[in-house]
């Protein structure tokens, strides 16, 4: 501890080079992550949690965190988890803490900035942690997209839609891809063949274990349709990738939502998928004082709006930023990108704007070919992100995501491990 307070002193005293030699320093307040991890991502409606509630999904992660870090549970002062579709997830998120393990002088909230709420959910606890308002907490996002979904169920109130920008917040997702696609003429063989890349990747990391440093084996029950009898399974790996997709197979996918545009398909949009993933926080001088393993450093967060029509644009405001608030150049600064892969369209379009090098962005492949939880995906990236950049040895993660009724998300993490 002696020697991080000097250190602390010594960078105080001397001027950074850069940003990122700013964001590299160590302190004893910086916020930690001392465990990242994830389930399996499934099919929604047909895959391994098809049956499976969110209130189970939450407690068996949360039981992990807890048998993984070896932590005392009384340490946790709270615990935030990112969800989109269920109503009761602030109902769920308490129920699953107490019934895991948390005690009662714990806390527990949920939040939702749809495509962001994982993300959302670790900002909540690192700005909670950093305020001295608690010392320790966990941040989660998880989702059932097999029980769940997120369409509005009537139209705002007539004097709100009175405002275009209101009013487009009532337009599908499908439909928002559409009106990038067309706007910022992003083509349908663009989208296909960074689909393709998407699969190919995912199928090279699922082939050379590159997840298995992530996933956690996950134990449910799973009904059989025809039967109605149950059988309990162990889910260790992502059911998304299609191995073997080809960019001629994807061509051949009729548009999703031809209403509105030939561009996105279901094929180069993201899946819908149940999951969820799980990131403890706390100081850097807590987790030294806990002999807790130290494997990455949360440095900051900032969202950004747009207009809702063209929301998947969203990382593409809220990523720049970023970088401005923390200094740091993109194309230099940054290792590893995560981005999510929301719709193809989107995604070609911020790597073409942001001029992100493909060979740091989605290394293992994204949501086109893993799946799309939509609460969990903030949370996910993180983890997925920081696995590789352990992976490669790298040190700083940028993570963004575009979110419904126009706004990105982004944040940047420091690989310690």
């Amino acid at each position: 501890m002696a020697a991080e307070r000097l250190s602390s002193i010594v960078s105080q005293l001397t001027p950074s080079k850069s940003g990122r030699d700013a964001i590299l320093q160590k302190n004893p307040d910086d916020i930690v992550i001392t465990l990242a991890i994830r389930t399996p991502l499934c099919k929604a409606g047909k895959g391994g949690m098809k049956d499976t509630d969110l209130d189970f999904m939450v407690y068996t992660l949360l039981k992990e965190v807890l048998k993984r870090s070896k932590l005392d549970p009384a340490e946790i002062e709270d615990f935030c988890l990112g969800n989109v579709s269920n109503g009761k997830a602030a109902y769920i998120a308490r129920a699953a803490a107490l019934g895991a393990g948390l005690p009662t002088t714990s806390g527990a909230s949920s939040v939702n900035r749809f495509c962001s709420s994982g993300l959302k959910a670790v900002q909540d606890i690192a700005n909670q942690i950093a305020m001295g308002s608690i010392e320790c907490g966990i941040a989660m996002g998880a989702e059932s997209m097999s029980q769940g979904g997120d369409r509005l169920e009537k139209p705002f109130h007539d004097e709100i839609i009175k405002n275009q920008d209101a009013c487009d917040c009532m337009q599908p997702m499908g439909q928002t891809s559409e009106n990038v696609g067309n706007e910022f003429d992003i083509s349908r063989e663009s989208q296909d063949r960074f689909a393709t890349e998407s699969y190919a990747r995912a199928e090279r990391a699922q082939k050379a274990g590159w997840f298995e440093d992530e996933i956690v084996p996950f134990v449910t029950q799973v009904k059989d349709p025809k039967s109605g009898e149950s059988r309990e399974v162990v889910l260790i790996k992502d059911e998304g990738p299609r191995h073997g997709t080809t960019f001629e197979g994807l061509s051949k996918i009729r548009p999703a939502f031809s209403q509105w545009g030939t561009r996105s398909t279901g094929g180069n949009s993201s899946q819908v998928t149940d999951g969820a993933a799980a990131i403890l926080l706390m100081k850097r001088s807590k987790a030294i004082a806990l002999g807790q393993p130290i494997i990455a450093k949360f440095v900051a967060a900032t969202v950004a709006g747009l207009p809702p029509r063209i929301m998947g644009i969203g990382p593409s405001i809220a990523i720049p930023k970023l970088m401005s608030k923390l200094n740091l150049d993109l194309q230099k600064d940054i290792d590893v990108v995560e981005l999510n892969e929301a719709f193809a369209s989107m995604a070609v379009y911020c790597r073409d704007t942001l001029k992100i090098d493909w060979e740091k962005l989605n290394i293992r492949g994204g949501a086109i070919a893993l799946g799309h939880p939509l609460g969990t995906t903030g949370a996910r990236q993180i983890v997925t992100g920081l696995s590789e950049c352990r992976r490669q040895g790298k040190k700083v993660l940028l993570t963004s995501m575009c979110i419904g009724t126009g706004q990105g998300m982004a944040g940047v993490f420091i690989n310690e491990a």
